[in-house]
């Protein structure tokens, strides 16, 4: 049964990019080095990074709104425009003392042939403005999400889900780094297989993986921390069970953007009111849709509940 989202209010909190995307077609490799040689013909511009898990929750609709970082430049201006065609409420912080990032991926004959990212870490009066709007949004929002990517928007993480769940919020947060104490205290926190393996170090067993899972979750204080693990499904490891997802058998076309989707769609669910465990189903479902899309892509209801 499709849940109703119409009443879900989201804010999505993290760092903000733009995805570029250069269509061509490769004939020759180039006389000045061995590469090839891209002949474009298309462009694309999306939504990307945190801007991309807001573009996932608005497509399943839900009432989303972004907070971030962007630079005073022409790829703000098209995130804010994206964001406003999308159905998402911007709040973007316009800093000129950086610019927007920007990830370039040269497609060829639907390959990834490369990627160049332009970035550079915003200046610490925005973040801590941020945060203050960020507290000025929390009542008008029932559920966070958190996407840290590591360019520097999410510096006070940590007070950020401290004051989420003070307020009642439910708090979901992707992680990333080698130091996941700045999580503590979120409802939910998704990593994947390598991020987990970072901070708890490898498993010979799914027993080994269990306890160390349930020990960080138990250190960082969180209710569920959901383990995403490609190819083997996801995993949910609570305080009083423990639920294994295997993966939805499909052809793998681009995995890029996929943990957007999940958190997107499982904050979603939680949201309307469904019990966690059906809520990650239904994300894995969203998952194993949206890695046979190129790039950051979304999923709909139509595609979820068909």
């Amino acid at each position: 049964m499709k849940p109703d989202l119409s009443n879900v209010r989201i804010l999505v909190a993290g760092d903000v990019m733009l995805d570029r995307y250069w269509f061509g077609d490769v004939n020759r490799i180039s006389p000045e080095a061995p590469v090839p040689v891209v002949r474009v013909e298309r462009n694309e511009e999306r939504l990307g990074g945190a801007a991309n898990v807001a573009r996932n929750t608005a497509a399943l609709g839900a009432r989303s709104s972004l907070l971030g970082i962007t630079g005073d430049d022409e790829a703000g201006s098209v995130i804010k425009k994206l964001l406003e065609e999308t159905g998402i409420t911007p709040h973007l912080h316009r800093d000129e003392t950086v610019s927007t990032i920007i990830k370039l991926r040269v497609i060829g004959r639907q390959q990834q042939l490369l990627r160049v990212d332009f970035e550079n870490t915003p200046a610490r009066d925005i973040i801590d403005r941020k945060l203050t709007r960020y507290s000025a949004l929390l009542p008008e929002h029932d559920t966070i999400i958190l996407s840290d990517y590591a360019k520097g928007a999410m510096l006070h993480v940590t007070d950020m889900i401290t004051e989420a769940r003070k307020a009642g919020k439910t708090v979901l947060v992707d992680p990333k780094g080698e130091d996941f104490t700045r999580y503590t205290g979120a409802t939910v926190l998704t990593p994947n297989k390598g991020e987990l393996r970072q901070i708890v170090g490898s498993w010979t067993s799914e027993e080994q993986l269990t306890e160390k899972a349930q020990r960080l979750r138990e250190a960082l204080r969180l209710d569920y921390l959901l383990l995403t693990r490609s190819e083997e499904g996801m995993s949910l490891y609570g305080e009083k069970r423990t639920v294994h997802i295997p993966a939805i058998a499909r052809e793998v076309y681009d995995v890029s953007g996929a943990g957007d989707t999940v958190i997107a769609v499982l904050a979603a669910m939680m949201g309307s009111g469904m019990d966690i465990a059906d809520a990650v189903a239904i994300a894995n479902r969203a998952a194993g849709i949206v890695v046979g899309k190129l790039g950051a892509a979304t999923v709909t209801p139509e595609e979820l509940f068909a």
